[in-house]
This record gives structure tokens, C-alpha cells and sequence, in this order.
């Protein structure tokens, strides 16, 4: 059984996050999609706001669970007997980044590695941090957010609001 773990920050969950998770869980036993603490970010949603929202964007895909979680990536993947890193690229600046951190996280564990899945071209433009700002300025996110958690991302982020 392959267990794969999904990392983000996902504040908030967006359609190209969706569609990597999908598509992991087709390819792997086993999907974790882990919501870490970002302490480079101040995120608009707690941790468990994060989980609550993922859990409704995922609901049906079986192999899928939600976990928070702090610390090192791959010790958490070693705790889980994950084997693979999935994360989502959407531009060479995504690698560049992402390449560095996988050779990090082979040089700490090399029994986990790291697979990159690229985003579908309808996502490519598409982030978190895209998705706040439109919805701070009252614009419409509903092409970038899954259609049940919109209105709870909607209520968050309208007009500048940041309750955590």
C-alpha cells in the first residue's frame, strides 16, 4: 500500500489544489493531504478552518484523509509510513522552489520521495493568495473555489474581514 502526503498551506483551498488531490488519489493507495504551519505566512483561516473546508471540497474521495500538522515534512511522512511527496506546479518559479525542498526533504529522509503533478491549464494562473485578494476587492471567486466551501471562504474574506 503507497501512501502519498500532499502538503499545503491552503488558506484557502482552491480548485487546482482540488485537482492535484484528485488526481494523487488515483495514482496512490493513500493520500494525506497535510495542512501545515506556514511560519513564513499569517494565514486568514486557523488550522482547523483549513481542515473543515478541505474535508468538504474532498468529500467523496475515499482514499483522501485531512490532518494538520507542524514540523519537519518528512519526519511527519516517516510517522505515517508515506512514501511520496506530491505537490502541484503551476510555473518554472513553482520549481524552482520546489526542487529545492524536494532535495532538502531527500538529503533529511532518501526513502521518501518527492513527485510533481502539473496543474491542468485552467488552473495554472490560480493561487490562495490570488483567491483573497479578488474577494477582498468583492470580486467573484466562484471560478476559483469549490462550489461548497464558496460562501464560508466568501464570508471570510469579503471587504477585508480576517477573524481567526
Amino acid at each position: 500500500m503507497t501512501t502519498a502526503i500532499c502538503p499545503g498551506s491552503f488558506d484557502p483551498v482552491t480548485l487546482g489544489h482540488v485537482d492535484i488531490i484528485k488526481r494523487a488519489s488515483k495514482m496512490f493507495d493513500r493520500v494525506i493531504v497535510a495542512v501545515l504551519v506556514n511560519l513564513a505566512k499569517v494565514p486568514c483561516f486557523s488550522i482547523d478552518e483549513r481542515i473543515h473546508l478541505l474535508e468538504k471540497a474532498t468529500e467523496g474521495i475515499e482514499n483522501v484523509e485531512i490532518v494538520g500538522f507542524d514540523g519537519l515534512l518528512v519526519d511527519y511522512a516517516a510517522q505515517n509510513n508515506a512514501t511520496v511527496i506530491v505537490k502541484g506546479l503551476r510555473a518554472v518559479s513553482d520549481f524552482e522552489y520546489e526542487f529545492q525542498m524536494a532535495l532538502t526533504n531527500n538529503k533529511l529522509n532518501p526513502d521518501i520521495e518527492t513527485v510533481f503533478l502539473t496543474t491542468s491549464s485552467e488552473n495554472m494562473y490560480l493561487s490562495s493568495s490570488i483567491v483573497k485578494q479578488v474577494a477582498q476587492l468583492g470580486g467573484d471567486i466562484s471560478p476559483f473555489v469549490p462550489e461548497c466551501v464558496h460562501d464560508e471562504i466568501l464570508s471570510r474574506l469579503k471587504k477585508g474581514e480576517n477573524k481567526k
